[in-house]
């Protein structure tokens, strides 16, 4: 089944010119666009795509505020948000990635790391614009360090090396060869970890990591 791909940017021009890029794979779907963060519940009410690519600043509610609207309306039926912006130290994506953005890319990215991002994001992976993973996540270290409670202590000694390492930024298949497990192993912690620390995906997991002084 493809990807299922929503457009939110107040720059129409630059919304065709990804939908033309998107809409050019196989396994990729543009299923609907708007032109600015206050449209994005009815969007996603209508178009229920997996995916909202978002600019992070707009004029009337920016990418940040729509994000956390989505979050508010759907919970976990809410689509992943993978955010757009000029500055790859952004303030506004690092707030984006807080309210519940899985990652960002910067507007002037390849086009083919651009639809890898989505696919990644669609499939439960970080994704932050390159050389700006560690700035951004260090962010959340300065705003609060807060010590893990009682939900970290609920993890197993296997669970907690391998929250670590996908804190890291490390793949399944990377974690998988350092930790002499199966992908699929991996994959299954990974999904309990989110379970019992009540994380949406990877990239909470990430800040997470950096708020309670874990790396």
């Amino acid at each position: 089944m493809s990807v299922r791909v929503a457009l939110v940017d107040d720059q129409a021009l630059f919304r065709a010119g990804i939908a033309m890029v998107v809409s050019s794979q196989d396994d990729l779907e543009v299923v609907g666009q708007a032109g600015d963060g206050s449209e994005v519940v009815a969007l996603v009410e209508h178009c229920r795509p997996d995916v909202v690519l978002m600019d992070v600043r707009m004029p009337r509610v920016d990418g940040v505020e729509a994000t956390r609207r989505l979050l508010a309306r759907f919970g976990e039926e809410a689509p992943r948000v993978l955010v757009l912006t000029t500055f790859d130290l952004d303030e506004l994506a690092a707030d984006a990635i807080e309210a519940g953005a899985s990652g960002f890319v910067l507007k002037d990215t390849q086009p083919e790391l651009l639809l890898a991002a989505i696919r990644a994001v669609a499939e439960g992976t970080q994704v932050v614009a390159a050389g700006a993973t560690r700035a951004v996540f260090e962010r959340f270290r300065q705003r609060t360090t807060a010590t893990p409670g009682a939900e970290f202590e609920r993890l197993t000694p296997r669970e907690r090396e391998i929250l670590l390492r996908a804190a890291q930024g490390l793949s399944n298949a990377e974690i998988a060869a350092a930790e002499f497990l199966s992908e699929a192993t991996v994959k299954t912690h990974v999904s309990r970890i989110l379970t019992k620390l009540a994380l949406r995906d990877r990239v909470q997991l990430v800040v997470y990591a950096y708020e309670h002084g874990l790396l």
